[in-house]
């Protein structure tokens, strides 16, 4: 895009390599910023640099923190620790937190096994989770990664290396939706409902 200004273009190309961000999506957030007065885009600017700066992983879950310290969840006394919920990112965990049903803590992952995109285990935040398992303070270990291939095999991979030390593994039952009906599940959906069913 000659017509546009050489440092505008450079701003809209480091937009698009957002996850989900195309092209024209680019271009609006581009643009929005040169909207911003001089000290909202350097309040914005000072964002970015202040969380990359500051925001660590947790010392033990290895989810989002401020500094060195553990996050609120790992320093909670509210908290159950001797149940850990296994998800493959931090935003996970805030989708599993929204439900406000869940009182134990967490491991983040930091991904799922990919072979297609050379993701092994040295490469997930794997071996600090059986590190956590085999102090034998932990009771059950809840996998909640996604119902798809790569989630299915890292929770696989994980449960068999924590087999040995006796812990509890379970995974979170898949189905059919609240307000969907029955005649537009899938095959594989309602074998998962009925695999995953529970008493009533």
């Amino acid at each position: 895009m000659d017509f546009l200004p050489s440092a505008l273009e450079t701003l809209v190309e480091h937009f698009a390599r957002l996850p989900g961000v195309g092209k024209k999506s680019a271009q609006r957030l581009a643009f929005y910023v040169l909207s911003l007065t001089d000290e909202e885009a350097d309040s914005f600017a000072d964002a970015i640099r202040t969380a990359k700066r500051n925001v660590r992983r947790c010392p033990i879950c290895q989810n989002l923190t401020q500094g060195n310290d553990p996050c609120s969840i790992c320093s909670s006394t509210k908290r159950k620790k001797d149940i850990i919920c296994v998800v493959a990112d931090p935003k996970d965990v805030i989708a599993i937190e929204r439900a406000h049903e869940y009182e134990g803590t967490y491991h983040v992952l930091h991904g799922v096994l990919s072979p297609i995109n050379h993701v092994g285990p040295d490469d997930l935040q794997i071996r600090s989770l059986v590190d956590r398992v085999s102090t034998g303070s932990i009771s059950e270990v809840i996998m909640a990664t996604n119902p798809d291939t790569e989630g299915e095999t890292t929770a696989r991979y994980i449960s068999r290396l924590l087999k040995p030390f006796g812990v509890k593994v379970t995974r979170l039952a898949y189905g059919i939706p609240m307000g969907s009906q029955l005649e537009y599940a899938d095959q594989a959906t309602l074998a998962q409902a009925l695999e995953g069913r529970c008493e009533f």
